[in-house]
C-alpha cells in the first residue's frame, strides 16, 4: 500500500504567504492546479482557501473546477488543439494563446456559445515554447483585437519552462513596453502583464520586478514553499505540503550485488559492479510502490540513513545498511517529493490521496 497526503494546515500557510506578498504588490494571480491532475477533493481544498482564479493545462480538470464553484474564474493554460475548442470555450473562461487562427476558430465558438472568451496573448522571451516572437505581437494584435466575442487582457509570457531560462528585468520591462506600445497605438486597454510564474517570485523580493507586472500564476512555489532562484525553501513556508508513504512488503537481508551473468534490466540499465562489495551483506527493503507511480529520482527519503537502489515497475528497492531504525515488514517509509514527482503520483489511480491537518 502507498498512498500521497495533503497536508491542509501547512497548504493554509504557503497560501498566506504568497497572498500577502502579491496584496503588498498589488498583483493580481491565479493558483495553477495541474499537479493535482482533477483530484476533486484536493481542488476543493484550494477554493476553501478562497482561491478566485485557477489555471489548469487539462479541460477536464477545468471542469470539476466549475462543478465545484462556477465563480472562479477558469483559465487553460495551453495552446487549444482545433478539436478541443468547444469543450475549452464552454469551461475555461480564459486562455493563453499564440496562433492567429486559433483565436479565430475561438472567437467563433464563442460567439457560437454566446460568450465573451479572454485571451491572453503569450509572447516568446527567450524560453522557445509558445508565443509569439516579440517583433510580430503589433501585427498580430492588429488582426484579432477586432474579433467578435474575444476580449484580449493580458500579455503574457512563460520563462525556465523548456530550456530554463530565467526571468530577469530586461525581459519583462520588454513585455511591460509591448503592452504600452499596443494600447497607445490601438487606443486599447490591456489590463494585464502576465508574466509571473513560481520562478519568477524571487525578483519580488529582491525588487527586481518590473512595476508593469501585473499577474502571476503560481503552483509550485504554493505546493513546495521552494524559492527557484536559489533553491530553498521560502521563510514562513513549507517544503512538505505533500508526503508519500509507502508500506514495506519485504525485508530481507541479502549480498549487495547480483550473482550470474549480467544484461540489461527492463528499463534498458546495465549494473556496474563494485568489486568492494563482493561478500558483503545489507538490508534491503521492497516498497508497494514503482515506476507506474514515480520516478525515483523525484523522491527524496525523510530518512537519510538509507539509499535506494532502484525500481521496477511496481516495486522501489532500498538499501537500509545495518537497518539502524529496526524497519520491519508493514512499516511505512516517508517521502518528500520534488515538483515532477507529485505530478507523477497525482497522475496515478494506484496510489490513495488523503487530505489530513
Amino acid at each position: 500500500m502507498a498512498f500521497l497526503t495533503l497536508n491542509r494546515t501547512k497548504l493554509q500557510d504557503n497560501f498566506s504567504v504568497l497572498k500577502d506578498n502579491f496584496d503588498q504588490n498589488n498583483i493580481s494571480w491565479g493558483v495553477v492546479s495541474k499537479m493535482l491532475c482533477g483530484n476533486r477533493s484536493f481542488l476543493k481544498e484550494l477554493i476553501d482557501l478562497g482561491v478566485t482564479e485557477i489555471h489548469d493545462s487539462r479541460i477536464s480538470n477545468l471542469a470539476k473546477v466549475k462543478e465545484i464553484s462556477s465563480s472562479i474564474q477558469t483559465v487553460y493554460i495551453k495552446p487549444v488543439s482545433k478539436r478541443n475548442i468547444p469543450k475549452m470555450v464552454k469551461y475555461a473562461d480564459v486562455s493563453l494563446n499564440s496562433e492567429l487562427n486559433t483565436i479565430r476558430w475561438i472567437s467563433d465558438e464563442a460567439k457560437n456559445q454566446s460568450k465573451v472568451h479572454k485571451i491572453i496573448l503569450m509572447v516568446e522571451t527567450g524560453d522557445l515554447r509558445e508565443g509569439v516572437v516579440g517583433d510580430h505581437i503589433v501585427d498580430f494584435y492588429e488582426q484579432i483585437f477586432e474579433l467578435p466575442n474575444i476580449e484580449i487582457i493580458g500579455l503574457g509570457t512563460n520563462l525556465n519552462c523548456l530550456n530554463g531560462v530565467m526571468p530577469s528585468s530586461d525581459k519583462l520591462i520588454q513585455l511591460s513596453l509591448y503592452k504600452q506600445i499596443i494600447e497607445l497605438k490601438f487606443n486599447k486597454k490591456i489590463p494585464w502583464v502576465s508574466a509571473g510564474t513560481s520562478v519568477t517570485i524571487p525578483l519580488i523580493k529582491t525588487r527586481q520586478l518590473p512595476k508593469g507586472i501585473n499577474h502571476f500564476r503560481v503552483g509550485e512555489t504554493l505546493y513546495f514553499g521552494v524559492d527557484l532562484f536559489e533553491e530553498n525553501i521560502i521563510p514562513g513556508m513549507h517544503g512538505d505540503v505533500f508526503e508519500l508513504n509507502a508500506e514495506i512488503i519485504e525485508m530481507q537481508e541479502k549480498s549487495m550485488l547480483p550473482s550470474g551473468t549480467l544484461a540489461a534490466n527492463p528499463q534498458g540499465e546495465v549494473m556496474e559492479i563494485d568489486q568492494s562489495l563482493y561478500g558483503r551483506t545489507s538490508f534491503r527493503a521492497i516498497l508497494d510502490i514503482g515506476l507506474l507511480d514515480i520516478d525515483p529520482k523525484y523522491l527524496i527519503p525523510k530518512d537519510d540513513e538509507f539509499e535506494i537502489l532502484g525500481a521496477s515497475s511496481d516495486m522501489l528497492i532500498l538499501n537500509l545498511g545495518r537497518n539502524p531504525h529496526d524497519y520491519k515488514v508493514g512499516d511505512l517509509v516517508k517521502f518528500n517529493l520534488k515538483y515532477m514527482g507529485a505530478l507523477g503520483i497525482m497522475n496515478s489511480s494506484y496510489v490513495d490521496k488523503v487530505i489530513i491537518t
